[in-house]
């Protein structure tokens, strides 16, 4: 943070800061924008739509760079999150809104992109990690701010104020961003080509899981399932045979570590839906109001980013290793603990116990994330494959958060008709994946040790 790279870690955090943010603001103003403008029929859309389309642009991230460099990367990433967003605030309908959420997520897979890939050029490598932790808990900052946010405009009756203020914010940022990064696009000639099938196949799958969270349970959700599995493991054998990827072809390369590493930084990020719920189960088992649940919900983000931000001065090899292992343990033992104190009528020292699993939760997520980052970019010594191994991190979390989105909707459904059912539901398969992530850290860190 001192004046050398203020600007740079502005821009790298304040990119992911407003993706992330952005997410949970429209959640929060999505009922108020509906009673104004109508189309509730388009409510699942709106997050569709954004999520597919920053899922696009974040495959595109490496491509993106090596044609523009980063300094002009960020401004058009920045003007183009800022256009989609003045276009939510003027949106006289709900379709208008679900053409400005798209430019939205155009905008924002690049800056949850860059946030990582610029990392190695605009940051001495000994300030990586500090960087990578920095960047990763904006998306806790983002979970605390943007309901926050949304929810005072919601109140105030302004819901477009909202929006209009991450515009402003985001043009601001384009202004800093001009000389803040480097601006060199020395790879211009070399940009290698888009590997269109790869993202057909990646994005119609992101979709899919987007979709089967909303569709009815039953038959629906098993085929929306199937279809969305099968578009990823298709999208992973073209990976394997194209001369073009998406991910560094590193990841395909037996005895590479890149594989694991990116699969537990998934399964990590799958960790952070369950928070979606909580508020929710808060409300129906203790009785706790609005604004209390809400804070009970934050309790895995506080937790997220406390650790993170302490977790980055960890700098031996050993430490390392030791916190990409106790992450998922960590979040692991926090879900299956709210699973095993959930309980109806709650009173507020079982609150309290609910909040302190969830903390120790959101600690292995904050924990583990900015080393394995850090590890997915030191992955491979030539920088343009570095640039994409680390553009890579934010691919693989858009792509957990869609899954794990439809998984923890499917598990709350299947833990019904009672609250408490849906609670311990989602806590324990959520657990379980966090448990598979024990595994794939080990691997990682195993690989790591044979390269």
């Amino acid at each position: 943070m001192g004046p050398a790279h203020l600007p740079a870690a502005l821009v790298l955090a304040g990119g992911v800061a407003m993706y992330a943010t952005n997410v949970y603001v429209t959640a929060a103003l999505l009922p108020s924008a509906i009673a104004d403008i109508g189309g509730a029929q388009y409510f699942a859309w709106v997050a569709t739509a954004f999520l597919t389309a920053s899922v696009i642009s974040s495959m595109l991230v490496t491509r993106v760079l090596a044609r523009l460099g980063a300094a002009r990367a960020y401004v058009g990433a920045f003007l183009l999150f800022a256009l989609g967003t003045l276009g939510n605030t003027m949106a006289p309908t709900m379709e208008v809104l679900l053409v400005g959420r798209a430019i939205q997520g155009l905008g924002g897979g690049l800056l949850a992109g860059l946030g990582y890939a610029v990392i190695r050029s605009a940051l001495p490598e000994r300030l990586w990690t500090r960087a990578a932790g920095l960047v990763s808990a904006m998306w806790g900052v983002g979970n605390l701010v943007g309901p926050t946010l949304g929810g005072l405009f919601a109140q105030w009756g302004i819901w477009r104020g909202a929006f209009a203020l991450l515009a402003i914010v985001a043009l601001l940022l384009a202004w800093v961003s001009r000389r803040a990064v480097p601006g060199d696009a020395s790879d211009a000639a070399h940009v290698p080509p888009i590997p269109v099938l790869s993202l057909v196949l990646l994005s119609a799958a992101a979709a899919a899981f987007s979709l089967t969270s909303v569709v009815p349970r039953g038959v629906p959700t098993v085929v929306g399932l199937g279809v969305a599995v099968g578009l990823l493991v298709c999208f992973v054998l073209r990976e394997r045979v194209a001369r073009a990827t998406v991910l560094p072809r590193a990841t395909y390369r037996r005895g590479n570590a890149l594989k694991w590493i990116y699969l537990t930084l998934g399964l990590l990020s799958a960790g952070a839906m369950a928070e979606a719920f909580v508020p929710l189960f808060g409300q129906q088992l203790a009785g706790l109001p609005p604004l209390a649940a809400g804070f009970l919900g934050a309790s895995l983000s506080v937790g997220w980013t406390t650790a993170q931000l302490m977790s980055v001065n960890i700098e031996r090899p050993l430490g390392r290793r030791l916190v990409i292992l106790a992450g998922p343990t960590l979040l692991a033992l926090g879900l299956f603990a709210y699973a095993a104190l959930a309980a109806e009528g709650a009173e507020l020292g079982l609150v309290a116990a609910w909040a302190a699993a969830l903390l120790v939760a959101g600690a292995g997520i904050g924990m583990a994330f900015p080393h394995l980052s850090v590890a997915a970019m030191r992955s491979t010594a030539d920088p343009a494959e570095g640039r994409q191994a680390a553009a890579g991190v934010s691919t693989t979390q858009l792509i957990a958060n869609s899954v794990s989105s439809a998984v923890v909707g499917i598990l709350v459904a299947a833990g019904g008709p009672t609250a408490l059912g849906s609670a311990q539901a989602m806590s324990i398969g959520i657990g379980a994946l966090a448990v598979l992530g024990i595994g794939t850290a080990l691997l990682a860190l195993r690989g790591r040790a044979a390269s």
